[in-house]
C-alpha cells in the first residue's frame, strides 16, 4: 500500500496538475504491474483515496489545456510532506513487509538532493550491514543448538544472501551518485561534453573513467530506473 501511495503521488507531482487517465497511462508505461504488483484499476482507486485523506486536490478541467473534461490532480501542501516523507523512508528504511517500497523510491530518488539521496543510502547501507550481522549470529546459534529443523537455518542464510547482494548495490549507487550520475533537485542542466560523454541530463559529470550505469561491466540503477526531475513534464527514461 506504502509503495502504491508513493508511486501516484509522485506520478502526479511530476505532471500536475494532471489527469487520472495520465497517472494510469504514465504508471503503467514504469510497468508497475510487474515489478510493483499494482493492478491498474487500483491506480484510480488510490487518487480518490488520496483525495479523500487531503493529500490531492482535484482542479478545475477548464484550467488544464485543451480536450475532453476529466478531473485533474495536484498535491496539495500536506501531500507534498507525505510524499517528500514516503520517498525518504522508502531509501532509508528496511521494509521487509512491503518489498516494493524501495523499487517505487528508486523511480524518485532524483526529485532529493544530491546530498539527500547520497545520505538515504548510507543509513540504508548501516542498517542493511547490521541486519546481516544479526542474522549471522542467530545462524551461528541455532546451528550449535540444534533444537530446529535444518531448513529454519537455511532460510535464514537465504535471507543474509538476498541482503548482502543489496548491500553490494547500495554501495555502488551511492558511489555513482557521489561521482555524478544523474541530475537531482537544484541541479542545473549541463550542455553534453561530446568528447567525454559527460554533462548529459541522465549522467550529471561523471567522474573521468567511471562508466554510466547499465553499461557492461556495472551494478544497481540503470538508465530505466532514473526518475524524471522536477519541474516541466518529463516522461522516465
Amino acid at each position: 500500500m506504502s509503495a502504491t501511495r508513493l508511486l501516484v503521488l509522485g506520478a502526479v507531482r511530476i505532471f500536475q496538475p494532471a489527469h487520472g487517465y495520465l497517472v494510469r497511462r504514465e504508471l503503467l508505461s514504469w510497468d508497475v504491474e510487474n515489478w510493483a504488483a499494482i493492478n491498474p484499476g487500483s491506480i484510480y482507486n488510490m487518487l480518490r483515496t488520496l483525495t479523500r485523506d487531503g493529500l490531492l486536490e482535484e482542479v478545475d478541467t477548464a484550467d488544464v489545456g485543451k480536450g475532453p473534461a476529466r478531473v485533474a490532480y495536484r498535491l496539495t501542501a500536506d501531500g507534498e510532506t507525505a510524499f517528500l516523507g514516503l520517498l525518504t523512508s522508502a531509501l532509508w528504511d528496511i521494509a521487509e513487509r512491503d518489498p516494493y517500497l524501495l523499487p517505487a523510491g528508486l523511480c524518485f530518488v532524483t526529485m532529493l538532493t544530491r546530498k539527500q539521496a547520497v545520505e538515504a543510502l548510507e543509513g540504508r547501507e548501516a542498517a542493511i550491514a547490521l541486519r546481516v550481522r544479526s542474522m549471522q549470529a542467530r545462524s551461528r546459534m541455532l546451528l550449535e543448538q540444534r533444537r530446529v529443523p535444518p531448513h529454519t537455518v537455511e532460510l535464514i542464510d537465504l535471507g543474509i544472501a538476498h541482503l548482502t547482494g543489496e548491500l553490494s548495490w547500495v554501495r555502488a549507487a551511492k558511489e555513482r551518485i557521489e561521482a555524478g550520475h544523474y541530475r537531482f533537485a537544484g541541479e542545473r542542466v549541463r550542455r553534453p561534453d561530446r568528447s567525454t560523454g559527460t554533462g548529459t541530463a541522465r549522467w550529471t559529470n561523471p567522474r573521468r573513467g567511471l562508466r554510466p550505469p547499465g553499461t557492461p561491466g556495472t551494478t544497481g540503477l540503470t538508465s530505466t530506473q532514473a526518475a524524471p526531475p522536477p519541474g516541466p513534464p518529463h516522461h522516465p527514461a
